[in-house]
């Protein structure tokens, strides 16, 4: 079992890579990291602990993290692909019984690669405010990382919030710059390939022919998501898994194909903020830095995702 820490802004997809990593015995999740990114960090903190709770998985703990981007102010949020609660509306006010460990996001994350030194992997699928946090507060970070899985980027295909950047990436150029930069060992699922994993509406019905508590909160939330999708892809049909296929790279390597390669971010254009991008001249000591998703076995992936979630 390989030892995870889930850095999350719940969110839908995020609920459903936390559903997926839970019920998934290649990995062991150690614990959630919380930050600003599809809502606030208090709701995606609060929405963190409510889906453990529904996962009857209580004993894992929730360390909230980055409130706003390293040198940016954060004043929109996605609501209206994620609902007001960040969940499609499903919360319903609802409040965890839990509350957030006292150690800060960043602070959990050097504390447990320092204890388990080249074993850890972080799967950040939110903006990598905290992961940078991380780099600046502990030197040896980033050789004490067995591994670091981000949802973010689209290298070679257009943006999802701007027709150059993805989301997380956008949300915080700066930190995923100095992410990209430091040496961590990176594996990039962007949008190259997570846009090529859709799950079909109908999966909504099977979800609530388990009766569960938890498989109809999350066929509500995922109907609010989709239903967002409907509205900037016109028959797309369902959504795209982006956080899930993350989690599944660390299940199961195969699941895609990879290319190793300098990748760097745009943090002072106009237009163009945010934009990922390979860099031919960019090395971290004199070798490709990331190492980006290029293509992936969907019809495999969706399968293995759907016998697991719930």
């Amino acid at each position: 079992m390989k030892p995870i820490i889930l850095d999350v802004d719940t969110g839908i997809d995020d609920m459903l890579a936390i559903a997926y990593a839970t019920h998934s015995p290649e990995v062991k999740l150690i614990g959630l990291t919380t930050l600003f990114g599809n809502v606030t960090v208090e709701e995606t903190t609060r929405n963190s602990l409510f889906v453990l709770e529904l996962l009857g998985r209580e004993e894992i703990p929730v360390y909230a993290g980055a409130a706003k981007p390293l040198s940016r102010n954060k004043d929109s949020y996605a609501r209206h692909v994620h609902g007001d609660d960040g969940l499609g509306g499903a919360l319903q006010d609802a409040l965890p019984k839990g509350q957030a460990s006292s150690l800060s996001a960043a602070e959990f994350m050097v504390e447990q690669a320092r204890s388990m030194p080249g074993q850890l992997t972080i799967i950040a699928v939110g903006p990598m405010t905290n992961l940078a946090k991380a780099v600046r507060l502990d030197p040896d970070f980033v050789r004490l990382v067995g591994q670091v899985v981000i949802m973010g980027g689209a290298v070679t295909v257009p943006g999802n919030v701007t027709p150059h950047a993805e989301a997380n990436v956008h949300s915080d150029p700066e930190a995923a710059e100095l992410v990209f930069g430091s040496g961590l060992p990176i594996k990039l699922v962007g949008l190259d390939v997570t846009m090529k994993t859709l799950l079909p509406r109908t999966s909504m019905q099977e979800w609530r022919d388990k009766g569960t508590v938890m498989s109809n909160f999350l066929a509500d939330a995922t109907d609010f998501y989709m239903n967002a999708y409907e509205t900037f892809s016109p028959g797309i049909g369902g959504c795209a898994l982006h956080d899930p296929l993350a989690v599944g790279v660390v299940v199961d390597p195969t699941f895609c194909r990879t290319e190793s390669m300098p990748v760097k971010v745009d943090t002072t254009g106009k237009s163009t903020i945010g934009q990922t991008y390979a860099d031919r001249n960019a090395y971290v000591d004199g070798r490709p830095n990331i190492e980006v998703c290029f293509e992936v076995d969907a019809d495999r992936f969706l399968a293995h995702f759907m016998s697991r979630v719930v």
